[in-house]
Order: structure tokens, then sequence, then C-alpha cells
């Protein structure tokens, strides 16, 4: 166990090495280049390489979420969705209004859903909107709705499925009152924009809330958290999916995330205030929130 952990913190530190001067931010190393995993690419070709990862993966990504993390990926985002702490709107005609972005495969937004569940089957004044860059995620969600019979609308929030770029979104300015993503905003190119966009949509008041990978702080935990990502995740992958290269590259894109104090120096950057993090597991994930400034 010792030779490789030490063989993926080698891994880790040579392509750390490279990036060492560089901060994550909209540009990545040049001007018109970015990071894919650990590789250098072109800022114009991230987009159709993630998506590609995701349309190859969508039709067993919830199962692989539960090989990579032992299921602790459900208890992750059952609290994420508690701090979320969803309400509904004590006015019919002005619901609260829940975009949930990188959502996909419908988890946050389905426990949103569960959590305002009427069970007299009274009107929810509160509406869920889904949406995702890729079609084939965005796909596997709404049918899993269907199945689950989310979207019949029987005491139940409205729930819109709808295809969007997190870094352009289709929305009004000052539109929704929570901004929720979860293990998506590291696979976005520019993350300072999506943030921006994050920021745009939201009311007044409105709460950003980001559930994501990142640092595990114990370097003794770290090494062995590396050795478990490097060597066993992409043979699952492998094995599960037939698609090694995929979970290789999102391996690979956690290690390239900023830490917990730059995220959040990132959050507040895009002008939310009270930005704070909370990690889970010793630092595997943590749990961003900062709120848009209400107008004086």
């Amino acid at each position: 166990m010792r030779s490789v952990a030490r063989r993926a913190a080698r891994t880790v530190q040579a392509a750390a090495h490279g990036r060492a001067a560089l901060r994550f931010s909209s540009t990545g190393p040049t001007s018109s280049t970015t990071h894919f995993g650990f590789r250098e690419v072109p800022e114009d070709d991230k987009k159709a390489m993630v998506g590609g990862v995701f349309h190859s993966v969508a039709d067993r990504y919830d199962l692989m979420n539960d090989f990579m993390s032992g299921t602790l990926h459900r208890l992750w985002k059952d609290e994420f969705v508690s701090m979320l702490g969803p309400v509904e709107s004590p006015d019919p005609s002005d619901p609260v209004r829940y975009l949930d972005m990188a959502g996909g495969t419908g988890d946050i937004s389905f426990r949103i859903a569960e959590a305002l569940r009427s069970r007299s089957g009274k009107p929810v004044a509160a509406e869920i909107v889904v949406s995702d860059i890729n079609p084939s995620m965005l796909g596997v969600g709404e049918q899993r709705a269907r199945s689950k019979g989310l979207l019949d609308g029987r005491g139940l929030p409205a729930m819109s499925f709808v295809e969007a770029d997190a870094e352009a979104l289709p929305f009004e300015s000052d539109t929704f009152d929570s901004y929720t993503i979860a293990f998506g905003i590291r696979n976005v190119t520019h993350v300072d924009r999506a943030l921006a966009e994050a920021f745009r949509v939201l009311r007044p008041g409105g709460r950003f809330m980001c559930l994501e990978f990142s640092r595990v702080r114990n370097p003794v935990l770290a090494a062995a958290y590396d050795a478990y990502s490097f060597n066993v995740i992409p043979a699952v992958g492998q094995a599960v999916t037939g698609d090694r290269d995929s979970y290789q590259y999102l391996v690979e894109s956690i290690r390239q995330f900023p830490n917990q104090e730059a995220f959040k120096g990132m959050i507040e950057d895009a002008g939310f205030v009270s930005a704070r993090s909370r990690d889970m597991t010793f630092g595997v994930v943590a749990i961003h929130s900062g709120f848009k400034p209400m107008e004086d």
C-alpha cells in the first residue's frame, strides 16, 4: 500500500510541478489554453471534450458514483440539500425558484422536490429548473423524474429540464432564489464566468451552494486517497463502463480544482457575501456557500 501511495503521490506531484505557478482562472496556463484533467488543451476544445466524457458515462453515472465513493455521495448530497433547507413561498403567485445547474441525472433536484412534497397533495409554491449542458445526462434525469412520479404535479413543485451552458445561462437576471451545483463546476472551462452567471441569475438575498471534491488536509489520508483515486477508480470505470479514460479525467479534474480557501476566494470575487466552506469526509468533498447581497 505504501508503494502504491508513493507512486500516486509522485503522479500528482509531477503534474502539479508543471502547473505550480498557475491559478485556476478563466484562462488557465495561457490566454488560449486550459486544463482537461492534467492535459493542457485549447480552451475552445474543452467544452466538447467534457461533453464527450459525460455522454459516455451518462447511463451508468449514478452507479459509478456508488462505486467511486462507496455510496458516500448519497450522504453528501443528503447533507447538501439539508443545509440548503428547501422552503416554498407563502404566496403561490410568487413561487420560490430553484436552479440546479449541472443537474444531470437529478440527484439534487429530486431531493429538493422530496423535501418540498406536500403530503396532502396540495399545490407547492416552488419551481425547480434542472439544467445541464449535456443532453445525455439531462435525458437520463428527465427519464428518472418521470419514473419516480416527480413530474405529475400532485403535491410537488413544478420541475422543468433545460439544456444550458453554466457560463452563459439563458435565464433573466434576478430570477432564482437558489442556485445549486454538485460535482459540476470543476468541469466548466471558465469557473469565474460560471460564478458570475450564478450571481447574475440569483435574486438579491439568493443563495449559491456548491458541492465539490476538495482537498484532504491530513497528508497520510491524502496519500491513501490519491492511491485509491488513481489506481482504483479508473480500473473500476473500465470494468463497469468499458471507459477508463473518462474516469481518469474525472480523477485528474478533482486534483486540478482549487482547494477550499482558494475557491472561497473565487466565490467572494464573484460578489457573494458570507462565503464559507464545510469539509466532509476529511475534506474529500466540501460544501461551499455564499449569498447575493440584498439591495440597499
